[in-house]
């Protein structure tokens, strides 16, 4: 055999030096209180927005005002005792649970629903997106009032539907009539912002796992269920937050369009309540009671969401 080896005076080509990483480039200020200055417009939003809003309801809440500004007496907690031990908040508290529960079950659903039906479409797939997307562009109040026109005694088409099966529906009349025309309009106004962001989740997974997760299993439901549906897991906590928010303040604007001027039998959520007493009612600690107790309870529950389910929501 013959020897290929080297001989041993050979040179050895060099390798060439690698260059020491260089360190991360850090923003450095002159002044120590530059950051600060940059920081300042939007610390003056928060604090005259949030902070001292906040801070005059909790002030306002031991006192009884009186609505022109002339005067206030110190009640202590009689504001709080009065919410919590009224039949009708308990009701209206209720009513609120309910309608939150459903309103974010249902949005987070059909969304993702709509998601995963439009990511697998191929022809015209930016004209049902679009489709989709584009109820996100109506305002609320303008949600609310196209909600009456569909639910109108006279011309609309959900009471002529509900006619056929023998469903009298009364929307502004029967609460439970009302209660379903709330869930729907609020539902429909939801959905595409839900829809926008789990088709963005849905896209940025790797084809890779997908092929992977096909070969693995055949059945698509559960291929969904254990591969895609936990990568979406970070998408769907955020949402679920946003949707809970939004069915407990953002649809104030419609509740206001369905209920107003129409006769006192009719549900209503926990802000609007707050909204009645203060600025019909004039029961300014009344209300200012009211807005801290619900204050308090979407802090409690932002807590449990953020101590309880993002433990089991992995970002990896």
């Amino acid at each position: 055999m013959t020897d290929v080896t080297q001989p041993t005076g050979a040179a050895r080509p060099r390798r060439k030096p690698r260059r020491p990483a260089e360190p991360a480039k850090r923003v450095q200020f002159d002044r120590p209180l530059l950051p600060w200055l940059f920081l300042l417009p939007q610390l003056a939003v928060i604090f005259v927005f949030f902070y001292w809003p906040s801070a005059q309801a909790v002030t306002s809440s031991f006192y009884l005002e009186d609505p022109f500004g002339f005067g206030a007496s110190f009640v202590g907690l009689d504001n709080y005792r009065d919410a919590l031990g009224s039949a009708e908040y308990r009701r209206i508290a209720g009513f609120t649970t309910l309608f939150t529960a459903l309103v974010t079950a249902l949005s987070l659903g059909l969304g993702l629903l709509f998601a995963v039906k439009a990511d697998k479409v191929i022809r015209g797939r930016s004209t049902y997106r679009t489709a989709l997307i584009s109820v996100y562009a109506v305002a609320p109040p303008v949600a609310g009032l196209m909600g009456m026109m569909l639910f109108d005694q006279h011309i609309g088409p959900f009471v002529t539907l509900a006619a056929q099966f023998g469903w009298n529906m009364q929307v502004g009349i029967n609460y439970w009539d009302t209660a379903f025309a709330m869930i729907l309009v609020s539902v429909w106004k939801q959905v595409p912002y839900n829809f926008i962001f789990f088709l963005s989740g849905l896209q940025g997974i790797p084809a890779s796992v997908r092929e992977a997760a096909v070969i693995d299993c055949k059945n698509g439901f559960t291929r969904f269920r254990t591969a895609i549906l936990p990568l979406l897991a970070p998408t769907a906590f955020f949402l679920l937050i946003i949707n809970i928010t939004y069915a407990l303040f953002d649809t104030f604007a419609v509740i206001d369009v369905m209920v107003k001027d129409k006769p006192a039998n009719n549900p209503i959520t926990l802000v609007y309540k707050v909204y009645n007493d203060g600025f019909r009612g004039n029961d300014i600690g009344g209300s200012a009671a009211q807005s801290v107790i619900l204050m308090v309870v979407v802090l409690v529950l932002t807590l449990v969401q953020f101590r309880w389910l993002e433990r089991r929501v992995h970002y990896g």
